[in-house]
């Protein structure tokens, strides 16, 4: 029996993911907190070179952060040949409601996703979701998912690579070279971070670099960070971060783009400095980050030592895999009308991945239900 340590810190969803993946599969593990033990902490980064979870050991191999490729390789489980009703890629808000939804409609449901929950993980806390005053995304996330597993279908962590249709059956093949049929597709993917555009990026990636305040912050108790974006993510994670970190600096491109909900939290925090008109232009360090450089709207640059960075400074939908499928729109969303229709008969598409113009959880949410109750119908009409 092969022996499996996972590095983890409280809040980090991708950690739960990866625990709740070995728990599906029978694997026993062994969980260590790296956010309340800093002695594991240390070893953590030295086993593996990274200041970010989950860090995945088993036996003398070190799995970096939640690589579904690779656990499924180890761990996984071979498809069954079976056409599924409904097909649903992503399991976000727009996803898992759509989840729901199929299988109130008693359709043969799977749901595939890198990850449960999506981009709305991220956010450290929630206050304009009805029925709750406030709620952090991954608690949020978690009772959809809870909802969802109360229920007669199939959710598999896995990422899409490919989709096809032939004869009326669309064929979609995973990272883990796993096929999976269905006679109608929901595309619910969502979105995945923009980068900085500047050189080294990928190197500092975890040693620095972080793209998930809510997992990595625990591990930099004490330390310099800076956080990259203007917007409602960007100040909120400045915000919890100032209860953690020695010092923030806010660094904004132009001007606050946030709601005045978090401008006012900003404004009551007295170790955040915010700097507007600032861009970063290059990342210093050996191993891990140790400075990065700024410059000003008059073109000064400064090199500020720091701990860490993390990045806040917006999306890009995942439309990468569908490669002409359905038509998209100029920013690469999936286009779709009043209900959820795409420009291919039988795939219908919500949640942030698609054109609709207000990227909200409970947009996405109510999209998803919109999504299988057209799946629903377009199965009555076909049979």
């Amino acid at each position: 029996m092969r022996k499996v340590s996972v590095y983890s810190t409280k809040n980090c969803p991708y950690c739960r993911m990866t625990k709740a993946f070995l728990e599906k599969h029978g694997v026993p593990y062994e969980s260590i907190d790296v956010g309340e033990d800093s002695d594991a902490a240390k070893h953590m980064i030295e086993l593996s070179g990274q200041r970010g979870v989950p860090v995945i050991v088993v036996d003398t191999d070190v799995i970096i952060g939640f690589d579904s490729q690779k656990l499924n390789e180890l761990f996984g489980e071979g498809v069954s040949g079976e056409v599924f009703d409904v097909l649903i890629v992503g399991a976000g808000p727009a996803g898992l409601t759509a989840g729901v939804y199929c299988a109130r409609k008693m359709l043969n449901t799977v749901i595939i996703s890198e990850n449960i929950g999506g981009q709305a993980l991220e956010s450290w806390a929630i206050e304009n979701y009805m029925g709750y005053r406030m709620i952090t995304g991954e608690d949020l996330m978690k009772k959809f998912e809870e909802q969802v597993l109360t229920l007669n279908m199939k959710l598999e962590l896995d990422r899409i690579v490919s989709i096809s249709k032939k004869d009326d059956i669309f064929t979609l093949t995973t990272i883990s070279e796993n096929t999976y049929k269905a006679k109608t597709v929901i595309l619910a993917q969502g979105n995945r971070p923009k980068k900085l555009g500047v050189a080294n990026e990928e190197q500092f990636l975890g040693r620095g670099l972080s793209i998930c305040s809510t997992c990595d912050g625990p591990l930099y108790r004490g330390k310099r960070v800076a956080i990259v974006g203007g917007g409602n993510s960007a100040l909120q994670t400045a915000v919890e971060m100032s209860e953690i970190a020695q010092s923030v600096r806010l660094l904004v491109r132009s001007s606050i783009r946030a709601d005045p909900a978090y401008v006012k939290m900003l404004e009551s925090k007295k170790n955040i400095e915010v700097l507007l008109n600032t861009q970063v232009t290059a990342l210093h360090g050996n191993k891990f980050l140790s400075a990065i450089t700024i410059r000003n709207e008059k073109g000064e640059e400064q090199k500020i030592d720091l701990d860490g960075i993390f990045i806040e400074i917006g999306w890009l939908p995942n439309t990468d895999i569908l490669n002409g499928f359905v038509s998209l729109n100029e920013k690469k969303e999936i286009i779709v009308d009043i209900n959820c229709h795409t420009s291919t008969e039988g795939v219908f598409a919500a949640g942030d991945v698609t054109s609709v113009k207000s990227k909200q959880i409970i947009i996405a949410a109510g999209d998803g239900a919109k999504a299988a109750l057209e799946a629903h119908e377009y199965l009555l009409k076909s049979a």
